[in-house]
């Protein structure tokens, strides 16, 4: 009986005095100098794209709770037509919300955060139909500024 209650104890201790940090794997890219990041459904796309342990990639960060994170920006070029850049890699910091839409003056953008390995390859189908409509709006709004 004595045996099998420090057995207990060595295997709960531990446990019980152990810092957690939570490691997750996420596609770190950014499509301005890798167009691959662009698509990541593309075939073997996903194979030349980096994962990073986000631990490892962020080890000052304040935060341990780390998450994958996917950035997709409008960038508004006055002179031409709007560029989409996408931006993959670690969190730290979380949101309220999913996703969530920032409008500045010169880019728009959609950060969307998920928190599973690599789970920031896919876009989910909302956040396409968001990015669209806003690229159609800053088109519309560009056209209008050009007439007057």
């Amino acid at each position: 009986m004595a045996n099998k209650a420090h057995v207990i104890i060595s295997v709960i201790l531990p446990v019980f005095f152990s810092t957690t940090c939570e490691a997750i794997k996420c596609y770190d890219c950014n499509s301005a100098n890798n167009s691959a990041c662009l698509d990541l459904h593309m075939p073997r796309m996903n194979a030349i794209i980096p994962v990073v342990d986000c631990s490892k990639a962020l080890p000052n960060s304040i935060s341990k709770q780390f998450f994958c994170r996917k950035i997709t920006q409008t960038i508004l070029h006055p002179d031409h037509t709007p560029e989409v850049r996408i931006t993959r890699g670690c969190g730290w910091v979380k949101s309220k919300r999913e996703c969530y839409t920032a409008d500045n003056k010169d880019h728009l953008e959609t950060v969307c955060q998920c928190f599973g390995d690599m789970c920031n390859a896919a876009a989910a189908l909302r956040d396409v139909k968001l990015t669209a409509v806003t690229l159609l709006a800053a088109i519309l709004v560009f056209i209008r500024s050009w007439r007057a």
